[in-house]
């Protein structure tokens, strides 16, 4: 007989994060993670409101691991290599863990707020990385959208297998994320078209 395993919310999550990533978010059920488990589905719901209560803690802990990726990837950098070091361990994460990301974008309930605090500290991260080239927060912002846009953009056409074309794709990331980060540049070298850069 199987040894039974002390039950919590950071097991079932583990499992639940390698059974997504395995087989994708809409593959889940609390049937199959119990089984995997070895324990009866029942017990989940000690710690579970339900399979989607299952994938709003998803949602959560893969913010909170994109987060870890990221700010591992900025420390000690600055500027231009910061952004291309938090981007990178972005487009990292997303390949490592496919089915937790699909969970970061499908499973955003706004009233959660451990969700909430887990979007806010990856956006102060970004923010904090383009307080190097001296911008208003409000132009901060916009740039923040921007990258996410970028980021996300890429990243979902590329698990959807989008990009068709025999050429490398992260040389196509490489040169959008320089276009980007150019475009910082030449904000900043024209402020006088622009109300949100430091004087």
């Amino acid at each position: 007989m199987s040894q039974r395993i002390r039950l919590d919310l950071s097991i079932i999550l583990q499992k639940a994060t390698e059974l997504v990533d395995e087989n994708g978010l809409d593959h889940l059920t609390l049937g199959q993670l119990a089984e995997e488990l070895q324990i009866r589905p029942p017990s989940l719901y000690n710690h579970l409101d339900g399979l989607n209560g299952l994938k709003q803690k998803l949602a959560v802990n893969g913010v909170k691991k994109l987060y870890e990726y990221m700010i591992q990837a900025a420390v000690g950098r600055s500027g231009d290599d910061a952004i291309r070091a938090l981007s990178e361990a972005y487009v990292e994460f997303t390949r490592v863990h496919p089915g937790l990301y699909d969970a970061t974008t499908r499973f955003q309930n706004s009233e959660d707020m451990e969700l909430q605090q887990a979007q806010q500290a990856v956006v102060e991260l970004v923010v904090q990385v383009l307080q190097a080239y001296d911008l208003k927060e409000e132009m901060a912002i916009h740039l923040v959208r921007g990258l996410r846009s970028i980021l996300h953009g890429f990243t979902s056409i590329e698990k959807m297998g989008g990009f068709g074309m025999p050429i490398d794709i992260d040389k196509s990331f490489s040169i959008l994320l320089n276009t980007y980060i150019e475009g910082i540049h030449s904000i900043v070298m024209n402020k006088d078209k622009y109300d949100l850069v430091e004087g």
